[in-house]
């Protein structure tokens, strides 16, 4: 029987009934380890209780007015968004390819809005992964996600990932802005070179251009500080956040600064269901814990702990594991074995983990897990690292 759902997806035979911080349980209730966390969007684990109390409140009050009306709890989570950034105002919508979208809206208008209409591209890298608009998908230039989509969405201008003098080089009288991830999930979890993001700011500075952050899957904690590029020093013009955002409800959010966003008037973009009422609900609820006063600490703590143990299971299988990429509790193994294959066998093992390019497997669990969580995930690692260990020394 041909599947009703367009076959878009490869997904793996098992299904999940329900979710307790972070297990996942099927039907039949054997108990899984998850370690993607839905892409990196279950911030807070399944089921969390602040989140699931905040959601029932005000699904019991309201679901849907639009945006023709005052909704104040999009209000107060934009104030709220803004006392903890770099930004001074807020666009919210329902997934990172539509935060992109909007950034990339608001820099291409801020250079209308000064007359420099000419200025309309976007330096971008190899490897991004921005959405799977036809916008996003030029902008992230990979030929797998491009594929029968053409001709390809001009304005778009890739140079290698780290590569400052190809910035450079790339740069002209078009360009409007930079548009970058700081930690590149989709390519295989790659970090930048160190002070890059703080030579992208000072170039942007000087060629009066705007930098574009996609912290879609690296922002809300995930890195050990609110956002990823806080440890850089800088910050961007404008920014795009998603998946941990909303802890699993549909909620993206692009912030800017009030210069960045002179061009965006009335009429000029919006959402149906962006900002809606469930979602800004539970947007906030993911803030209250999110900025707890102990919780980064925590997430800080956990994930040196947690790279510490990974850097144990590679020096004990170098055979399986090549590399250990990552920062935070975004953490990528770069294998020697079929990363695919090792992520089946990892799902034997009562573990889920999501791959990458570069056959690498993506570690991001939910941010609250314990030492006691990270010793689960190290034993199936480790059974199933021993399981290609010995059938590379039995061939």
């Amino acid at each position: 029987m041909i599947s009703p759902v367009l076959p878009t997806y490869k997904r793996a035979d098992i299904a999940f009934a329900r979710g307790d911080g972070p297990y996942l349980f099927t039907e039949g209730a054997e108990r899984y380890l998850d370690f993607g966390a839905g892409i990196a969007v279950n911030a807070l684990g399944h089921a969390h209780p602040h989140l699931v109390a905040a959601l029932r409140a005000q699904a019991d009050r309201l679901w849907h007015t639009s945006n023709l009306y005052r909704i104040p709890e999009g209000e107060r989570l934009a104030a709220r968004l803004v006392e903890a950034t770099f930004a001074d105002t807020v666009f919210f919508a329902n997934s990172g390819a539509e935060a992109v979208e909007c950034a990339l809206k608001i820099a291409r208008r801020y250079h209308w809005s000064n007359n420099a209409t000419e200025r309309w591209r976007f330096v971008t890298f190899d490897g991004a992964f921005h959405g799977r608009t036809l916008a996003t998908i030029a902008a992230g230039n990979s030929p797998k996600y491009l594929e029968g989509f053409g001709p390809k969405v001009d304005g778009f201008d890739p140079v290698p990932f780290g590569d400052f003098d190809a910035v450079v080089a790339a740069t002209s009288p078009a360009t409007a802005g930079i548009l970058i991830e700081p930690i590149q999930g989709e390519m295989g979890v790659r970090t930048l070179p160190e002070g890059f993001l703080k030579r992208l700011r000072q170039f942007s500075d000087q060629k009066g251009i705007l930098l574009v952050f996609d912290e879609v899957q690296t922002g809300m904690g995930r890195t050990g500080k609110v956002f990823a590029h806080e440890w850089s020093g800088v910050t961007p013009d404008i920014m795009a956040v998603g998946k941990g955002i909303g802890g699993g409800f549909p909620l993206s959010a692009c912030l800017a600064t009030e210069r960045a966003a002179k061009g965006m008037t009335i009429g000029s973009h919006g959402s149906t269901y962006g900002g809606n009422p469930l979602a800004m609900a539970v947007g906030n609820a993911v803030l209250d814990v999110i900025l707890a006063p102990t919780f980064l600490e925590h997430v800080r703590r956990i994930s040196s702990h947690f790279q510490q143990q990974l850097a144990g299971l590679r020096a004990e299988h170098p055979a399986v594991i090549a590399e250990i990429r990552g920062q935070g509790l975004l953490l990528g193994l770069k294998l020697n074995v079929p990363a695919a294959a090792f992520l089946e066998r990892l799902l034997s093992n009562h573990m889920l983990a999501v791959g990458a390019t570069e056959n690498v497997i993506r570690l991001a669990p939910p941010l609250i897990v314990t030492e006691s969580h990270l010793d689960e995930a190290i034993t199936a690692l480790s059974l199933t690292c021993a399981a290609f260990a010995a059938e590379r020394k039995a061939g």
